[in-house]
């Protein structure tokens, strides 16, 4: 066997175990999201009979008790307002800022992009205690408008580490032609670099929203009344009221239910999701 066949032999012996490697971590990430899918469809008699036997019927009432009884129609309404809220916010702040901080030197550019990169690494469990100081100083607490900022302003530096990413990889020669036309940098940003950088801001905002959409910590902190929870939050209300009912099914089904909006955004958006990665990764 000559040296070409023996890479041939070895590159496909590679890929097949990279292709084995990828069903079996397919099937380890996938198998969780289907054993509560078919838990959501049992009787709660048949889950505590046998939880990993398939259901015998398909209980759909079970998605009607999660819903109905356990208020996810309310928390499912603030977490949507909260999360379209704190998404149009980061949008507007952190385009010009990435715009900026990309095309301007300006004596400490550098190193307030810098400072940004790092604060990629601060969780907001992290700064838990000053942030809640901070909010009770100001008596905003209980206030979904700031939590809202609180979610957009926290997610600052990776928005601009995406955004800045992405811009590096747009020429200069179309703003140099639209500023030759009259287009100040306002009109260069919203005419010429925003809808260039569509899939790098779709990007930012579907990250962004799916991890506002999740977000427990900081909800459940400068959050009490009952009325502003969030799904999270409603969620562990309801894991800990359920528990002690026993009415396992209607947990299930609410832990459904709470993936649906996060799997049908990704659906709709993945092509400019993974476009946005991809450029914002290498360019980044």
């Amino acid at each position: 066997m000559d040296s070409n066949q023996k890479s041939i032999r070895n590159r496909i012996i590679a890929n097949w175990a990279t292709r084995i490697f990828l069903i079996f971590a397919t099937i380890v990430m996938l198998y969780p999201f289907v054993w509560n899918l078919l838990a959501s469809f049992k009787s709660n008699t048949e889950f505590l009979t046998d939880p990993f036997a398939l259901p015998t019927a398909l209980h759909f009432d079970n998605y009607v008790r999660a819903f109905v009884k356990s208020k996810m129609g309310n928390y499912f309404m603030n977490s949507i307002i909260l999360v379209l809220f704190s998404t149009a916010l980061l949008i507007v702040l952190v385009v010009p800022i990435s715009y900026v901080l990309t095309r301007f030197k300006f004596f400490g550019s550098k190193m307030i992009l810098n400072l940004y990169m790092a604060c990629i690494f601060i969780q907001a469990t992290y700064i838990m205690v000053p942030l809640f100081l901070q909010v009770n100083s100001f008596n905003m607490l209980d206030n979904r408008g700031m939590l809202g900022v609180i979610y957009a302003v926290l997610q600052f530096p990776f928005a601009i580490f995406v955004l800045s990413g992405f811009l590096r990889s747009v020429p200069r020669d179309y703003e140099e032609a639209a500023k030759i036309d009259g287009s100040g940098n306002m009109g260069v940003l919203v005419r010429i670099i925003a809808p260039i950088a569509k899939p790098g801001i779709v990007t930012v905002g579907m990250l962004s929203a799916m991890g506002f959409w999740n977000e427990y910590p900081l909800a459940l902190v400068l959050i009490q009344s009952e009325g502003k929870k969030t799904l999270p939050v409603g969620l562990a209300n309801l894991f800990e009221v359920q528990r002690y009912a026993t009415d396992w099914s209607a947990l299930f089904a609410a832990l459904i239910l709470v993936l649906i909006p996060t799997i049908i955004l990704f659906v709709i958006g993945q092509k400019q999701l993974l476009q946005g990665i991809s450029a914002g990764g290498i360019k980044g």
